[in-house]
This record gives C-alpha cells, sequence and structure tokens, in this order.
C-alpha cells in the first residue's frame, strides 16, 4: 500500500465536498478517479498530496499519517500535475523540468550532474528531448502536458497524482499521454472524465458522486450499465473491446421531428 484514505472528510462554504472516502492505491498500479462534476474528484487529489488538510478522517503514505510526513519528504515522494498550468514568464522546456528537481536541492546548491542527469531522462521519457532549449509557451497544449509531467519526474516520485491530464487535448494527444503515464511503472492516481479512456488505461477505477464513494475496483467491475444510469444519467452499451477492456457507447434517443 502507497497512498491511502480512510473515512477523510473535507468541505467549504458549509458544503462536504469529500465525504467518508476510504480508498487506497495499489503500488505500482494507475487508479482511476471518476465521477459527475462535482462529485469531488479534484478535492479528494489535493488531500492526497496535502495541498489541502483533511476535516476529519486521515490521509497515510506507507501507513504514516501524511500530515506528519516533512515537506521536503513528500515532495520527493509525490508529484502532481494539475489540469492546465500557465506562466507569462518567459521559461524554456528544461527550466520547467528543472523546477522537478526543488525537492532534492540544498536552498544554496548549485547544480549538479545529477541534477542535470534527472530533467535529461525525464524528457526523454516523455520524447522531448529535442525540445530542451524551446521556448515553454511555443509548444502544442499536448507538448505542454508532456513538460509538465516530465518536471514531475524528475522529481523522482513513487506516486504521481494527475488531475485530467488530458483536459483540452485531441484525442491523439489524450491516448499519448495516457500511454505513458501507463508506462511509468510507478503507482499513479488520476482523475478522469472520459469513461472509455478510464477503462482503456486504469488497473482500478473508483467512482464517486456527491463526495462519496460508490464503487472501486477493476474497471468491469465498477464501469456497470447500472452504475453509469444511476450516477451520470445516461444510458450505455457495454461490450468487450479486443484488448479486453470494456468499451462504452451511449445510447442518445433520436430527436422528434417537428410536425
Amino acid at each position: 500500500m502507497t497512498l491511502a484514505t480512510r473515512e477523510a472528510r473535507w468541505g467549504a462554504a458549509g458544503r462536504m465536498i469529500v465525504d467518508g472516502v476510504t480508498l487506497q492505491a495499489a503500488p505500482g498500479r494507475v487508479l482511476g478517479l471518476i465521477g459527475p462534476n462535482g462529485s469531488g474528484k479534484s478535492s479528494l487529489l489535493r488531500l492526497l498530496c496535502r495541498l489541502r488538510n483533511v476535516a476529519s478522517g486521515v490521509v497515510t503514505l506507507d501507513e504514516r499519517d501524511i500530515a506528519a510526513v516533512p515537506r521536503r519528504e513528500l515532495a520527493r515522494r509525490l508529484a502532481f500535475v494539475e489540469q492546465q498550468a500557465t506562466t507569462e514568464i518567459q521559461l524554456s522546456v528544461c527550466d520547467v523540468v528543472r523546477l522537478g528537481r526543488t525537492p532534492h536541492r540544498a536552498a544554496l546548491a548549485s547544480w549538479n550532474d545529477a541534477d542535470e542527469a534527472a530533467v535529461n531522462e525525464a524528457l526523454a521519457r516523455v520524447g522531448l528531448t529535442e525540445r530542451h532549449d524551446q521556448f515553454w509557451h511555443t509548444l502544442s497544449g499536448g507538448e505542454r502536458q508532456r513538460v509538465h509531467i516530465a518536471r514531475a519526474l524528475a522529481q523522482e516520485p513513487s506516486e504521481l497524482i494527475l488531475d485530467e491530464p488530458t483536459n483540452h487535448l485531441d484525442i491523439q494527444h489524450q491516448l499519448s499521454i495516457l500511454s505513458l503515464v501507463r508506462r511509468l511503472g510507478i503507482t499513479c492516481i488520476m482523475a478522469l472524465h472520459d469513461l472509455n479512456l478510464a477503462a482503456m488505461f486504469c488497473d482500478e477505477i473508483a467512482l464517486l458522486h456527491e463526495g462519496r464513494l460508490q464503487a472501486a475496483g477493476a474497471p468491469d467491475k465498477v464501469l456497470t450499465a447500472e452504475a453509469i444510469q444511476r450516477i451520470f444519467g445516461v444510458a450505455v452499451s457495454i461490450r468487450e473491446g479486443a484488448s479486453g477492456r470494456r468499451h462504452i457507447e451511449y445510447l442518445i434517443e433520436p430527436e422528434r421531428r417537428q410536425s
């Protein structure tokens, strides 16, 4: 077990947004969080990486209360990739990725060969070695997302948390990013909207609704027609794909002709 929650709760403005969630991520596996807008996915991710503190319950890292883990140690273990990060500062690709080395360096330490090697390896893993000196703002949306994943990998984390990593990307870049995440071989927890992408790339899925965990387990156990109808309010047909993964087809009633 790496990251886990036990009866975790968090709320804002008098509303409970994460309500008693108990969940655990298996080492080296990809756990997907799915649910309608407002179901608590992003808030739960922020609790997992201690960007927010639970109101009650506990988040643990290797069975230690995450609140007791020193910040620098936590930053060396956990990396977080947001939905969409931007900056007005003129940064090169390598400048962005170098930020991932911060947890491993003392305040006045000079840049060393180990830091440079970690940056170069991270860029290689996301296929952006040739973009090393290019300005970040000149990249495509998919390339920018790859750079942010490279920045996270430069931290050399054992757990990677991603909030909608394919948001605003075309289908080619969605598949490319998620294939990359799956190949990393580290514990990954990511929020996704697309149910078919979740079925294709996640080892396990946690289904959230109104802040509560509705189901967790293998995609074929969680992504049932009944659960999708009940939580998302849409009828679907589900079949097994050639890869053994589920494919979900949304059943849309044809519009009635106006008389």
